[in-house]
């Protein structure tokens, strides 16, 4: 088919707070400009320095529940108290034109992401080495209380538990060594058989190659 693109794919990169999930998935982006980010809603206050639109769609509780009720997320979660979810109909118009997609979210989010996507979502989850080391990098924040700390490491274990659920799992133990993990999986599964055999058929047709 002339100008066929193959279909964008949806990278879900999950990680207890504190990981290293944020410094890796902007180096991805930095480096690989099809790429984009998935701009979630959410009903947290924004942080300082914080834009709407752009680190997130920050909502009131009512609007989200409302856009609940209208079934327009493609997944949503309840995290750390507040509500997080993605717009349906963003991620199905972005793919469609071939873009890749970068998310931010937790395996409550993968799953659903995964199920109503099936054929187009990888899920990768960063590991820490330890939860004593995980609590180390929390606390050299120092922006955040004990009460803070002490709840984002019982949330982590329990996010650890879900590990199985993902296709990748990469240990964040030093940050060259992870991203190039997460860099390598990346690549491999925008260049797999199943996402190129479109273009592949074009190229055997004669025609010229349109990515």
């Amino acid at each position: 088919m002339p100008g066929r693109k193959a279909r964008g794919l949806l990278l879900v990169v999950s990680s207890p707070s504190g990981a290293g999930k944020t410094t890796l998935c902007n180096r991805l982006r930095d480096e690989f400009p099809n790429l984009g980010f998935s701009v979630s809603y959410t009903t947290r206050p924004p942080r300082p320095g914080e834009t709407d639109g752009v680190e997130y769609n920050f909502v009131t509780q009512p609007t989200f529940q409302e856009m609940i009720a209208r079934d327009e997320f493609a997944e949503y979660a309840m995290v750390h108290g507040n509500m997080y979810g993605t717009s349906a109909k963003r991620v199905g118009e972005v793919i469609e034109t071939g873009r890749d997609l970068l998310f931010d979210i937790d395996y409550q989010g993968g799953r659903q992401l995964r199920h109503k996507f099936p054929e187009d979502v990888v899920l990768v989850f960063i590991l820490p080495p330890s939860i004593r080391e995980l609590e180390r990098r929390l606390r050299g924040r120092g922006t955040d209380s004990n009460e803070v700390i002490e709840r984002r490491v019982r949330v982590a274990r329990e996010e650890l538990r879900h590990y199985d659920e993902y296709d990748y799992l990469v240990m964040n133990d030093h940050i060259e060594r992870a991203y190039d993990a997460l860099r390598a999986v990346y690549l491999s599964q925008t260049h797999t058989r199943a996402r190129l055999a479109a273009l592949a058929e074009h190229v055997l047709s004669g025609q010229e190659q349109l990515l």
